[in-house]
């Protein structure tokens, strides 16, 4: 009997303990809580932390976390305004608001990552599609661009350091995206809180032409240089001809102009030395005579002179002298 009665009051303990069991739940900082009833959510959400109570057995607890949950979407490829295909990557945050709703319509947050990669992807290509590469890529409409300074004093077609204008940027595109995307997300019991580009890139399809081109612009550039260096280096050429025949020919006015000098002085000292007597001059006459010599008669040289001329006097008084 006593047996019998250890054995029901041990039964009864681990029936109540099943029952509270399933009876008590509790609901942390993070989390707020859906009871269903056959699948079916009953009473009002409970969004409170701490110990509650619901039907043991019949009832469920389905947690729905309230803290703020990332989206992270997958590199997408689509078009701009001006035609160029680009390579889109997104994320977003976002939170649970209204988790009747949530639960209703999407159940777990496997459901909502689904239902907001739909979302912001569709209305993510209607903004690119609306705006050119430009717009999507800059910020700031008014800023000054770095500038190398090898090309700043680049002008002509290649607009070097210069930036096209923009109108909204990429803030106000990111803030369509979020505006179109917070009302339809909202049905969902979802708060699009941000969404932000985490990267844009060209198309692969497209990169090499983009590379192509840039190469191209830096060649432009690059000749362009080197003709501007060549002409320079032409202008300097020329220059420094100029300047060198320039000393030359004053290197020249200045040496005949002492060569003169000195003829001029050498001819007054000769006429003061040869002027002083008649056989002085005779002298001189007669030593520049066979100066001359030399340079007027080699070995096969023949010359006829009259019987006046001086060559001839001296020649002849020579000729003379031999036949003796």
């Amino acid at each position: 009997m006593k047996s019998i009665r250890m054995t029901a009051v041990l039964a009864l303990l681990v029936v109540t303990v099943l029952v509270l069991n399933s009876a008590l739940y509790t609901v942390s900082e993070v989390q707020q809580v859906i009871i269903t009833q056959f699948g079916k959510p009953v009473g009002s959400p409970v969004v409170d932390a701490g110990l509650n109570i619901k039907l043991p057995f019949i009832q469920e607890v389905n947690a729905i976390d309230k803290r703020v949950l990332e989206w992270d979407g997958e590199p997408s490829d689509m078009p701009t305004k001006d035609k160029l295909y680009i390579s889109v990557d997104l994320f977003a945050r976002w939170r649970i608001t209204d988790p009747l709703q949530y639960f209703l319509r999407l159940r777990d947050e496997r459901s909502a990552q689904s239902r907001l990669d739909d979302i912001l992807g569709s209305e993510t290509r209607n903004a690119v599609a609306k705006h050119e590469l430009i717009e999507i890529i800059r910020t700031t409409k008014n800023r000054e661009p770095l500038r190398e300074g090898v090309l700043s004093d680049v002008e002509g077609d290649l607009k070097i350091g210069t930036l096209v204008p923009i109108h909204k940027g990429r803030q106000l595109v990111e803030q369509e995206i979020y505006s179109a995307a917070a009302d339809k997300v909202q049905v969902f019991g979802i708060e699009l809180l941000d969404i932000r580009f985490k990267r844009i890139n060209y198309n692969e399809s497209v990169r090499p032409k983009i590379y192509e081109r840039m190469i191209s612009e830096r060649r432009q550039i690059a000749e362009r240089f080197l003709s501007e260096g060549n002409g320079e280096a032409a202008r300097i050429r020329g220059d420094r001809v100029r300047e060198l025949n320039k000393i030359q020919s004053e290197a020249y006015r200045q040496v005949e102009e002492i060569r003169g000098q000195a003829d001029a002085k050498a001819a007054e000292i000769y006429a003061l030395a040869y002027n002083q007597s008649p056989e002085a001059v005779s002298l001189y006459e007669f030593t520049r005579t066979m100066q001359s010599y030399p340079s007027i008669v080699s070995n096969n040289t023949t010359l006829v002179l009259s019987t006046d001329s001086d060559l001839f006097k001296f020649l002849n008084g020579i000729t003379l002298k031999q036949e003796k």
